[in-house]
């Protein structure tokens, strides 16, 4: 009998995500611009801070100080670039008020529960240290197909800025 590979949802080696839709619309906020929902409490913490590192990088755009979300929205986003920089900030504020409504709303796995790595159920990415970073890289099959499309909605929506290849 093969014995299936499985990781429990407790393992902060793993970020572990369904492909689902925001109860909001986001725009600037990349972690609601993309349609993984954490389901697991290692992967929701993993998610808070990535999120929070972001929102402490600052950027100087049109003489205006702006968090990193705001930065890195417009690098993804060009036509970002011709909006009001004060309505732009106005905009992340209420994203990240929404965002934060949903994740800690989210309904999450136990820490006994296990996921089976041959599920198309739930993306999967193992955190690796790159020794600056954790760098998640997709484990199982889903997540592979699900990351390959992430490049190319990326590259579309920067009019093929995005340089990550496929």
């Amino acid at each position: 009998m093969v014995k299936k590979e499985k990781i429990n949802c407790d393992n902060i080696n793993y970020a572990v995500y369904k492909i689902d839709d925001w109860k909001n619309d986001y725009e600037l906020n990349i972690i609601g611009t993309a349609n993984e929902i954490p389901v697991t409490k290692p992967t929701l913490e993993h998610m808070l801070k990535q999120m929070d590192h972001i929102r402490q990088s600052v950027f100087e755009i049109q003489s205006k100080e702006v968090n990193g979300m705001i930065g890195l929205a417009m690098q993804f986003n060009p036509k970002l670039a011709s909006r009001d920089i004060d309505e732009l900030i106005e905009q992340e504020q209420k994203e990240f008020d929404n965002i934060m409504e949903e994740l800690n709303a989210l309904e999450l796995k136990t820490a006994k529960d296990v996921i089976f790595l041959d599920t198309d159920e739930y993306v999967i990415y193992k955190l690796e240290y790159d020794g600056h970073t954790l760098s998640p890289k997709p484990y199982n099959e889903f997540a592979k197909k699900h990351h390959l499309e992430e490049i190319k909605r990326l590259k579309e929506l920067s009019g093929e800025r995005f340089v990550l290849e496929l």
